[in-house]
């Protein structure tokens, strides 16, 4: 066991150093794309307009369905059969950005659609415009219903950056099979990166919770 802590002690540098330059970059910077990616695919399933309603259910449904692996294999591997091939960086943000974006979108849409529909006719009733009943209806409301479910996005997005050594890049994962190459410990590096990824783990609850109940401050108990 004394043995496995020196170990842990000594590898910890490179696999913290893994986890600031690439896991982490990568997860702030794919979520807040697939933030961006589900909205817009929400806003076009939503329009009068069908091509743009069926072409982001076309891309919710593709990118929902098929495995993060292989989406990732396409976009690096793939691409440059067709003259655009991309550095495995960009590879991983596009790929991450829109498997995850797709579930963001299914988020929002479920958040919406909860929303219920007396608030929108209420909101017509008091000459609301569209912007107004979005404003001051939908958002507030869809934001806290959201958040819940945004959360485990973040987090699975968090995980399934672990994918991205297979295409060269040395995130957490690699940096831990780097190590365990060279010492012959497995079970040490890898049960080391699975606590560093459970540490990751819990402070993403710990922020979603907070976020949840700074959310919810205005609404009432049902609590006698």
């Amino acid at each position: 066991m004394a043995n496995y802590v020196d170990l842990w002690i000594e590898s910890l540098p490179k696999l913290l150093e893994a986890t600031a330059k690439l896991t982490i970059p990568l997860s702030i910077i794919a979520f807040i794309l697939a933030i961006l990616i589900g909205i817009l695919s929400q806003v076009m399933r939503a329009n009068k307009f069908r091509p743009l309603a069926w072409l982001a259910n076309f891309y919710v449904w593709l990118f929902r369905g098929t495995p993060l692996l292989v989406q990732l294999f396409l976009v690096f591997y793939g691409l440059p059969k067709i003259g655009l091939t991309l550095d495995a960086w960009t590879s991983a943000i596009i790929a991450l950005s829109l498997n995850t974006g797709a579930y963001v979108a299914e988020t929002f849409r479920a958040a919406v659609a909860s929303i219920p529909r007396g608030q929108f006719e209420a909101a017509q009733t008091l000459n609301f415009t569209k912007m107004q009943t979005l404003r001051h209806v939908v958002i507030p409301q869809a934001v806290r219903i959201a958040l819940p479910p945004l959360g485990n996005d973040l987090i699975d997005l968090v995980k399934g950056t672990s994918l991205v050594s297979t295409i060269s890049l040395i995130d957490l994962f690699q940096a831990g099979k780097q190590v365990a190459a060279a010492n012959f410990e497995p079970l040490a590096m890898y049960t080391e990166v699975a606590a560093i990824y459970l540490v990751i783990f819990t402070v993403l609850s710990w922020l979603q919770s907070l976020l949840e109940k700074h959310s919810n401050r205005y609404v009432r108990s049902n609590r006698a």
